[in-house]
């Protein structure tokens, strides 16, 4: 698959960029990329949620009254759950929600992102990009320059740049990585995927293996 390559200023350079069919033709594996996808999403969870049992309720463990005679249900202390202010029942305690993938099938879920992308022909190919100095104007001009305004864009570049980074901080709809720390899900929630040329060749040397 073979895609003109802009400027940016949104013009074309006259030079076209081929797209490997190993990363970005292949027949998407739409299990792999739920996987990754969940394995993200589990990762950005803290997991520091904690209620406290009965036995960590400050408070008295005198029985309250007798355990027969009194007409009504038998009762322990004041920390019971069934009880106000009482300790909670199984309530969520802190724990790691983290797992495992093996790194095929993380490979496998990138190039199927990468695929589906291809195929709804939401993939522009830039030839660089750089900024001077970190403005969030330049960056607002790339995009609409490219047209892009009103889309969510994930930018690919070869390598870090931090004035482009930091132009694009600010903007809720726009986001900038790096060819090695591309990531399924944010390749997915992405509108429009922008990449450099020098960015084609990293994935592939990365991927298509």
């Amino acid at each position: 698959m073979e895609v003109k390559v802009l400027d940016i200023s949104g013009k074309e350079t006259g030079a076209k960029v081929q797209l490997p069919e190993s990363v970005f033709a292949i027949e998407p594996n739409d299990h792999a990329i739920y996987l990754d996808v969940k394995q993200y999403l589990a990762n950005q969870r803290q997991g520091t949620h904690k209620t406290k049992q009965r036995n960590e309720i400050a408070g008295s463990t005198r029985k309250l009254h007798k355990q027969k005679g009194t007409g009504g249900a038998r009762a322990g202390s004041i920390k019971s759950p069934l009880f106000n202010g009482g300790g909670r029942v199984f309530g969520p305690q802190p724990r790691d929600y983290s797992f495992k993938l093996n790194k095929k099938l993380k490979t496998l879920a990138r190039k199927s992102a990468l695929s589906y992308k291809a195929k709804e022909n939401n993939i522009v190919i830039i030839d660089d990009v750089n900024f001077d100095t970190p403005k969030t104007k330049n960056y607002v001009s790339l995009v609409n320059s490219l047209n892009l305004a009103g889309d969510k864009t994930l930018l690919v570049l070869a390598d870090q740049n931090k004035n482009v980074y930091l132009s694009s901080r600010n903007l809720k709809k726009s986001r900038v990585t790096t060819a090695a720390n591309i990531h399924t899900y944010e390749v997915l929630n992405a509108t429009k995927l922008v990449l450099t040329a020098a960015a084609v060749k990293t994935l592939e040397e990365a991927l298509a293996k």
